[in-house]
């Protein structure tokens, strides 16, 4: 008993009994809960029209009544999990209360321990209820593909959950870095199905779409009356994560003051409801994730500098696509086989120019702009093979002039590796390029080039260019 808790949370006893009344009163008081007790269902009428309550412990048989008349006229809030208490003899009582929206019940006598067991039990289904409010879709059907070019990402993902193996609890949070598209939510999903809390909810939220007046309400939750439309409390994010993993996309997308909040949320384990006074335990392992360099936006006052310091712990960083041209074939492969089973289609091979449009691309959109184009070519090219027809002309565009000027070919949005990059290699690929649309023509690659003929031939002398 001594490790349970309900701190922070409201529970309503509606019971005529009274030392039943008052046992169930002591023994949630202990357990740090805040209480209401009500002899009569008119004294809960009166409590219910003026407050909310996160549970309540709803007896069947009242002096003035039956305790499910206050179900039937629909006075509890829809964040409230309604237990009813009943006697041996009076189980269909039971049945009919969760008929009406009761989630449990406890047959009299009960412990307090069976009493503890049935809150948490309800208190997970509200969790539940509240997450599957809020997501469209968090599976993850394909896994994720590391490849060559993502294996330091994935040493950094096992060390992480190796110290979560053994910390178990109060978990460092987790900050995510990389282009839109990149894959910074599959990864995300990834460590939380890979690690510890895999059982426990991972709720995800878009932060850029949080309208500013309601973002506080969604990740902390409200009491009833907190603001206009507060008709009734309101269970928030951070409460329906407890146990698991909150992922914030976009994180610098909230205003100042509210990064403030989620600061001490991470620091102190607690949240505060809109218009509420009482802290409530939260323990939720927070992933962020940003598109932005948050060094600048700390520098430019966008974003705080004591929560980035709190964040970059634990920095996980996801190269572009276009740095990772190695594994674009067989990541796409990957990708295509998810595709086909959601088509409820045969498996679809890759052409060998498709897989040169594949590698040649340069893909701004990343592997969301990835995953489109073979969406895409699986729906619409009639071929045994996919060629990425529609590619080819992408790719192609920019060469209408019949050359390539350096503001063509050169990407300014290109992000270097953190492992670095190797100048030698990007070179040859260059000549490699040359050589391949001269059709392996040495003075003519030469002249593409700008440089001597010797200088090519001395690159593939030494062997420093490999053949397909």
């Amino acid at each position: 008993m001594a490790d349970i808790s309900f701190a922070g949370l409201s529970i309503l006893i509606v019971e005529d009994e009274v030392l039943q009344r008052k046992r169930l009163q002591i023994s949630l008081e202990r357990l740090d809960a805040d209480v209401t007790a009500a002899p009569t269902i008119e004294a809960a009428r009166e409590f219910l029209k003026q407050f909310s309550f996160d549970f309540a412990l709803l007896d069947v048989n009242l002096p003035d009544g039956l305790g499910t008349d206050l179900l039937k006229e629909k006075l509890f809030g829809t964040s409230t999990g309604v237990i009813v208490m009943t006697a041996n003899a009076d189980i269909a009582g039971a049945v009919n209360a969760m008929k009406l929206g009761a989630v449990d019940y406890l047959v009299k006598p009960f412990d307090t321990a069976e009493m503890t067991i049935v809150i948490n039990r309800t208190r997970r289904t509200k969790q539940t209820k509240r997450i599957e409010e809020h997501l469209r879709d968090t599976r993850n059907e394909d896994g994720f593909f590391f490849g060559k070019a993502l294996a330091p990402l994935r040493s950094h993902l096992d060390k992480i959950i190796a110290a979560d193996r053994r910390m178990e609890n109060d978990l460092p949070p987790v900050l995510i870095v990389g282009e839109t598209g990149s894959g910074k939510t599959r990864i995300a999903r990834w460590l939380k199905e890979n690690g510890p809390r895999a059982e426990q909810p991972l709720v995800e939220v878009n932060c850029s779409a949080l309208p500013e007046s309601l973002a506080e309400s969604e990740l902390f939750g409200h009491e009833k009356g907190a603001f206009t439309d507060a008709k009734s409390a309101r269970l928030g994010l951070f409460e329906a994560a407890n146990g698991g993993a909150l992922f914030l996309d976009e994180l610098p997308s909230l205003s100042l003051g509210l990064q403030a909040k989620i600061l001490k949320a991470i620091d102190d384990n607690r949240i505060r409801r809109v218009g509420g006074n009482k802290e409530i335990p939260v323990d939720v392992r927070i992933i962020a994730a940003t598109n932005r360099d948050l060094r600048e936006e700390v520098v430019a006052g966008r974003f705080r500098e004591d929560l980035f310091h709190r964040l970059d712990l634990y920095r996980l960083v996801i190269p572009p696509l276009r740095a990772r041209s190695e594994d674009i074939v067989r990541l796409s492969e990957t990708l295509i086989e998810g595709l086909c089973r959601k088509h409820r289609l045969a498996p679809r091979k890759i052409s060998d120019p498709g897989r040169k449009r594949l590698r040649e691309h340069a893909w701004p959109g990343n592997v969301r702009e990835l995953a489109h184009e073979l969406e895409r070519a699986i729906v619409f090219e009639d071929s045994e093979q996919l060629d990425f027809a529609s590619l080819a002309q992408s790719n192609s565009s920019s060469l209408a002039s019949g050359h390539l000027d350096e503001s063509e070919w050169f990407n300014e949005r290109f992000n270097f590796p953190s492992e670095g990059f190797s100048l030698e290699d990007g070179i040859n690929r260059i000549i490699k390029h040359a050589l391949e649309q001269t059709n392996e023509n040495v003075s003519a690659a030469a002249r593409l080039l700008g440089v001597s003929r010797d200088y090519v031939r001395y690159r593939l002398s030494e062997k420093m260019i490999d053949a397909e």
